[in-house]
């Protein structure tokens, strides 16, 4: 264990809830005779496996540095009591609010609390200090996730996957060495509780979070979270974020940014958190600082597409130009949510490009730096059905290489279309040129539409348009650095691979019946055996299938399986979870499947069939 400022302790106990629940807690505490504040940390993962080798790298480190770091299981999950309710919603967010109460008048605490929370909990931790602003001091939010559309698509891609992991985490059962021999009753009672928000995520259009109290925002680029995070910063003077070349989570390097952050609304002290720049970011080559967003050292270049970029699609007859994909576009377009590993990158764009219309500027004279939301209006033939589209931006290599940048989806129900790109970042060296392709499919990302017609654009009243920083931006600014913290060892997790691992992204294309499959694992596939002798094993594969012409083919399946077994005291539960999506031409249709068991016999097995209307009536968006 490394030296900190205080020495610590960990217990676990249970926070008890107005109605009677209990919630299963874990806090790491400085060992001292003045309160410190607390930082919690509220998730569905449970703390026991899901979750304890994260916890047990930053929660001592806060604890170590003047801290209560509190891990807490929402209500239904892991060891807490009760029954799963809706992630986000009401009760858990009530319950959230109770906890904290509950902390904040410890005898340990001194009366002031933060948020921190990452994916699903850090868009929880902002609802939460929403709904208990006079008790959260500040909040640090870790890609936060965002609704289950992008422009008005459905997603495709990641909606299935985390639904079927979301019922796998509501339907694992309470850890007998935790909650003794009540943990059967306590599991049956989750299982037949159970159902599968199927309706809400399909119907829902997207989420406005608010950003009630000082706010932290780390995120990596490419992750989906990016474009919310320079928002933030933009209608919240007390913002403040950190932007870098991460995956999807909370990278150790920035714990120190966030303990100074902590320091300065929670203890009162003088850190310079807000002294920083409110936006630091990694531009593909080296750090930069921006004292404001948006940032004045940003301005936005137009390229019209007919004049600085351009393409050989446009008929000598018609000023229009057509964009009719097959319904395979997109298989090239990696993860939506990257967690690191070499297959979330999308791969050189050229066969992606093949299937869209191109508009390619001349080579760049002098390098481009990006930095911020690029946009695209598009001009559409007037009188057409609703179009989706799909727009990537790329740089292209004087080899032809091109590399994706970013990309943006919308469906637009009338002639003027804005379509709004990911915020990105990066420089484009000299030589490069830009690329815009537009498609109308991006399968597997988001749903094709039924009729697969595409649209027609005028060139001439079409615009991109681009966030470029100055060149000379950097010059006598400080130098962005960070300092890597001195962390506690690992937890002592034994990790067994699979004999015969899957590969992390196949493709399949089956020319004979014109079928294209994608098949996906997670690197969270294999057995882990932690400290304590609970075992938990885990695999998951999800798969993608289109006809190339046939959009109405597309399907998408997840199987997730979990694990878990003690085998001194001879406990071994499995849960085995499906998520099936498909679609008509009015509706998706989705089936869900749960099975428990128990020493390998089956406890409890259900099925839950939906049925929800593809397009939202206007007004319905929440």
């Amino acid at each position: 264990m490394p030296s900190y400022p205080f020495r610590t302790t960990r217990e676990d106990f249970r926070i008890p809830l107005p109605d009677g629940t209990r919630l299963a807690a874990r806090l790491w505490r400085p060992v001292s005779d003045e309160p410190v504040p607390a930082l919690l940390e509220y998730s569905v993962g449970r703390l026991t496996d899901r979750t304890a080798a994260e916890d047990a790298r930053r929660h001592p480190w806060y604890a170590g540095h003047g801290y209560g770091a509190v891990r807490v299981d929402t209500r239904g999950h892991g060891n807490s009591d009760g029954l799963p309710g809706e992630p986000g919603g009401d009760q858990e967010l009530d319950d959230g609010a109770a906890v904290l109460d509950w902390l904040a008048r410890r005898p340990w605490c001194s009366g002031r609390v933060g948020l921190l929370g990452v994916g699903a909990a850090g868009t929880t931790a902002l609802l939460l200090a929403a709904r208990a602003p006079d008790t959260v001091g500040a909040v640090v939010t870790v890609c936060p996730e965002g609704g289950h559309r992008l422009g008005g698509a459905l997603l495709a891609a990641d909606l299935h996957t985390r639904l079927t992991a979301l019922v796998a985490d509501a339907a694992l059962p309470p850890d007998p060495r935790h909650v003794g021999d009540a943990w059967r009753t306590d599991w049956l009672a989750r299982l037949e509780s159970l159902d599968p928000p199927v309706d809400a995520w399909l119907a829902a259009g997207e989420t406005t979070v608010p950003v009630p109290a000082p706010t932290f925002a780390v995120a990596g680029w490419g992750d989906p979270s990016c474009s919310f995070v320079l928002r933030l910063l933009a209608t919240s003077p007390t913002a403040r974020a950190l932007l870098g070349p991460w995956p999807h989570g909370l990278p150790e390097d920035t714990l120190p940014e966030t303990l100074r952050w902590w320091d300065h609304w929670l203890r009162d002290l003088d850190t310079g958190a807000l002294t920083e720049p409110a936006l630091r970011s990694w531009i593909g080559t080296r750090w930069t600082g921006e004292e404001t967003w948006p940032s004045p050292d940003v301005r936005e270049i137009h390229y019209g597409l007919d004049g600085p970029l351009r393409t050989a699609g446009t008929a000598s007859d018609d000023r229009h130009v057509r964009v009719r994909s097959p319904q395979h576009t997109g298989l090239n377009a990696g993860a939506y949510v990257p967690l690191g590993r070499p297959a979330d990158q999308p791969p050189d764009q050229r066969e992606e490009d093949g299937r869209s219309v191109c508009f390619d500027s001349q080579p760049l004279p002098e390098p481009v730096e990006l930095l911020g939301i690029p946009t695209v209006r598009l001009r559409l033939r007037e009188g057409g059905p609703p179009a989706q589209i799909t727009a990537r931006l790329c740089a292209v290599g004087p080899d032809g290489t091109s590399t994706l940048l970013t990309r943006g989806v919308l469906v637009a129900t009338g002639p003027d279309a804005d379509v709004e790109l990911a915020a990105c970042a990066g420089t484009l060296p000299a030589g490069h040129r830009l690329r815009l392709a537009l498609s109308s499919v991006y399968w597997p990302w988001v749903w094709p539409t039924p009729d697969g017609a595409g649209y027609a654009l005028d060139p001439s009243r079409s615009t991109l348009t681009l966030p470029t920083r100055h060149l000379a931006a950097d010059v006598g600014a400080a130098p962005v650095a960070f300092e890597a913290p001195a962390l506690p060892e690992p937890l002592d997790v034994h990790r067994t691979e699979p004999l015969t691992a899957r590969p992390e992204h196949v493709t399949v294309h089956d020319i004979g019946r014109r079928e294209w499959r994608a098949e996906l694992s997670p690197a969270t596939d294999g057995s882990r055996t932690h400290p304590d002798g609970l075992v938990r094993d885990e695999h998951t594969v999800t798969a993608y299938r289109v006809l190339t012409g046939a959009p109405l083919s597309a399907q998408a399946r997840t199987d997730h399986t979990v694990r878990l077994e003690r085998p001194d005291i001879g406990w071994d539960v499995t849960v085995q979870t499906r998520t099936q999506l498909r679609c008509d031409a009015g509706h998706f249709l989705s089936v869900v499947q749960l099975r428990a068991l128990e020493a390998g016999s089956v406890v409890f097995a259900r099925e839950w069939q939906h049925r929800v209307p593809r397009w939202i009536p206007q007004g319905d968006s929440k």
